[in-house]
C-alpha cells in the first residue's frame, strides 16, 4: 500500500486548499478514498438523526503534476484513510508560497499522511516543512459503509443564488429562529421563511432557473405531472445551513438544491 503526489502549478494548490478548507468547515473527521484517477473526501453521519452527509470526488490530474498510488491489493487497488480534515488544512496553509508541496504515506510510528512543504529561499539550499499528519487505515471489510450515496426522490430542484447573499441572509435569520423553511418550485422561485410566534420573515429570489434532470431511460424528466407554481418545501436546522454556508470557500459557478 503506497501513494505519493506532487502538486507544483500555485493556482492548482490554491484550489486543492479551498477545497480542504471547506471540508474542514464542515466535518471534524471525514474518509479520504484514495484511487488511481480520483480522490474522495466522504463524511456519512447518519442524516436521519440530524447528522451531515458529505460526497466530494476530484480528479487527481486536476490538481497533482505527479500521482502514483498502489492500493491495498491488485483486485482492490484503493486506499481509504480516517483524517481530520482541519490538520491538513493546517498544513496547506503553509504552502500558500510554496515551490512544491509533496504528500506521501508513512508509517514509522503510526500510518501517517506526510505533507512536505517546499518554500521559496534566497540561498541556494531549500527550505522545507514537514507536517505527518495521523491517520487512520480502514479496513477492507469497512469499504462498502463510504460508497456514494443514492439521490432520493425529489419534487423541486432549483439553483441557488450567489452563496455569498445566502449567507448573509441566513446570517440575519439565525438569531430569531432555530430553524428556517426552504420552499422552491419549477418556476425558478425559492424563499427562506421563519416562523414564530413573534416574528415572521420572507426572504424571496426568482428567476433562480430549474436544472434539466434526465430519468433512467435518458429522456428528459423534470417533475412534468407538477404545477409549476407549487411549492416545495423542507424544513433544517439554520445552524447546520449556516455551517455550510460559511465555510463555502470553492466559489462555485453554480450550487442546486433539490
Amino acid at each position: 500500500m503506497r501513494f505519493r503526489a506532487k502538486i507544483v502549478d500555485l493556482a492548482c494548490l490554491n484550489h486543492f486548499s479551498r477545497v480542504i478548507n471547506t471540508i474542514a468547515k464542515l466535518a471534524k473527521t471525514c474518509t479520504l478514498r484514495l484511487t488511481v484517477s480520483k480522490l474522495y473526501f466522504i463524511l456519512s453521519d447518519k442524516v436521519a438523526n440530524g447528522g451531515v452527509s458529505m460526497w466530494c470526488e476530484l480528479c487527481q490530474g486536476n490538481f497533482f503534476d505527479e500521482f502514483q498510488m498502489e492500493g491495498v491489493a491488485t483486485d482492490h487497488n484503493e486506499i481509504y484513510l480516517e483524517l481530520v480534515p482541519e490538520n491538513l488544512s493546517r498544513a496547506l496553509k503553509t504552502a500558500q508560497s510554496a515551490k512544491t508541496v509533496k504528500m506521501k504515506l508513512t508509517n514509522k510510528h503510526c500510518p501517517c499522511l506526510r505533507v512536505a512543504v517546499e518554500l521559496p529561499s534566497l540561498s541556494s539550499s531549500s527550505r522545507i516543512v514537514t507536517h505527518d499528519i495521523p491517520v487512520g487505515v480502514i479496513p477492507r471489510r469497512l469499504w462498502s459503509d463510504f460508497r456514494e450515496p443514492s439521490v432520493p426522490d425529489f419534487d423541486v430542484s432549483i439553483y441557488l443564488p450567489v452563496l455569498k447573499t445566502m449567507k448573509s441572509v441566513v446570517e440575519r435569520m439565525k438569531n430569531l429562529s432555530n430553524s428556517i423553511v426552504i420552499e422552491a418550485n419549477l418556476s425558478g422561485e425559492m424563499n427562506l421563511k421563519i416562523e414564530t410566534d413573534l416574528v415572521s420573515v420572507t426572504t424571496h429570489f426568482k428567476d433562480l432557473g430549474n436544472p434539466p434532470w434526465a430519468s433512467e431511460d435518458g429522456s428528459p424528466s423534470s417533475a412534468p405531472d407538477r404545477d409549476l407554481e407549487s411549492m416545495a418545501e423542507a424544513r433544517i436546522d439554520i445552524k447546520k445551513l449556516q455551517q455550510l454556508l460559511a465555510g463555502q470557500q470553492v466559489n462555485p459557478t453554480k450550487a442546486l438544491c433539490s
